[in-house]
């Protein structure tokens, strides 16, 4: 893949879809259902339009940012994306080191198929975002696992009770565990770079991929006839979970999944750090509303969090909206996993390059020197 040919991070879809089989593919792009949150939440940016300030002296600008102690080089990181190793070889290490290199958050998906340990080896800088079970010793032996590898900030994503909708999944081959057969076969024989490349690199290097970090002992094989993966009694899972876990866990503690503002006052109750308002990119419950437009709402509800958002994220312009309306960092999570599955590490690097320097023009072009000056600028379209 030559780099120098993407331009931006729609490129990176184009590229990724040409490399990946499709049942992978659609595992990273599918929305819940119909996809009406899923394009909601790109739609969404376009509510909002910016009245830029002219000849300021913009030439000391900058966008870092302090989160929890750390200053980053911007305001926006790489969102929990479940598979990786699936997208690239060793995918969860290119994209913790691509981050770290850029110094930008990374949070490792607790779907992961490298051990948390070595993630936490090659970037000690990256988050850890679980899917907690319902039985609180498994709590308790998962988090004291995250803490003992060296993970300082966790994340608890807290919407996905039931396993979602499958039905775009299997009409494009993809299941978890993904299950043999003909046309997942027929897939990787018509994907010969992926599959020398990625998959039978991992099988001959590393064996068959598992899910390693899903629960504190090894998860479901990726690929079987008969595995199941683990997901009984999540629908039980509530805030006396939450609260064993801020008990538990004494570093960062972040909630993904908040959308509604008495749940973001609840976290502030229960001594959370931050939270991420985020609908799961589109793809848990469809018609769920945009996190942008939750977005001010849980800001003015929970001014003492540390408020962060995902979901529909791909130009600068994205980033700077959602800082103006109150967030604090802005994740994405699909543009960069599509950068992973069409150039590896590099791929990544470049993508956080291009996205980074889309913010550091668009401030220019705005008349402000920090990205939390966005507010200053931003208008509602309509708006006089």
């Amino acid at each position: 893949m030559r780099l120098s040919k993407i331009y931006n991070l729609h490129d990176f879809d184009v590229a990724a879809r040409k490399v990946l089989p499709p049942a992978i593919y659609s595992y990273i792009s599918n929305g819940a259902d119909d996809e009406i949150a899923l394009n909601g939440n790109r739609a969404s940016f376009g509510q909002y339009g910016f009245m830029p300030k002219m000849l300021r002296d913009v030439s000391a600008r900058q966008q870092s940012a302090t989160l929890f102690g750390h200053e980053y080089s911007s305001v926006f990181g790489i969102s929990p994306v479940g598979l990786g190793a699936l997208y690239h070889y060793r995918g969860d290490i290119e994209l913790a080191t691509a981050a770290q290199e850029c110094n930008v958050p990374y949070v490792l998906s607790g779907a992961s198929l490298t051990r948390l340990e070595e993630v936490a080896d090659a970037a000690p800088k990256s988050w850890f975002q679980a899917y907690l079970p319902a039985s609180h010793a498994e709590v308790r032996r998962l988090l004291e696992r995250v803490s003992a590898a060296g993970f300082r900030t966790l994340v608890i994503t807290v919407d996905l009770p039931v396993s979602v909708n499958p039905d775009r999944y299997v009409r494009n081959g993809f299941s978890s565990p993904l299950r043999p057969g003909v046309g997942l076969a027929v897939q990787g024989l018509s994907h010969p770079k992926w599959l020398l490349n990625t998959f039978l690199r991992t099988l001959a290097v590393r064996g068959m991929p598992h899910l390693e970090n899903w629960r504190a002992s090894r998860g479901a094989p990726v690929l079987s006839k008969s595995v199941q993966k683990d997901t009984a009694n999540r629908d039980s899972f509530t805030w006396e979970h939450i609260k064993q876990a801020r008990d538990c866990w004494k570093g960062n503690l972040i909630i993904k999944g908040i959308m509604a503002p008495d749940d973001a006052q609840v976290c502030a109750k229960l001594g959370i750090d931050g939270i991420v308002v985020s609908n799961h990119g589109g793809r848990q419950v469809d018609c769920a509303m945009a996190p942008l437009a939750a977005l001010p709402g849980i800001v003015r509800a929970a001014p003492g969090l540390v408020v962060m958002m995902d979901g529909g994220v791909r130009r600068g312009s994205d980033v700077l909206k959602a800082v103006a309306l109150g967030a604090r960092c802005v994740f994405a999570g699909r543009p960069f996993n599509y950068a992973l599955a069409a150039g590896g590490r590099a791929g990544v690097v470049r993508a956080l390059k291009l996205l980074h320097e889309e913010v550091h023009r668009n401030m220019a072009l705005l008349g402000i020197l920090h990205p939390y000056q966005a507010d200053e600028v931003l208008i509602r379209n309509g708006s006089h």
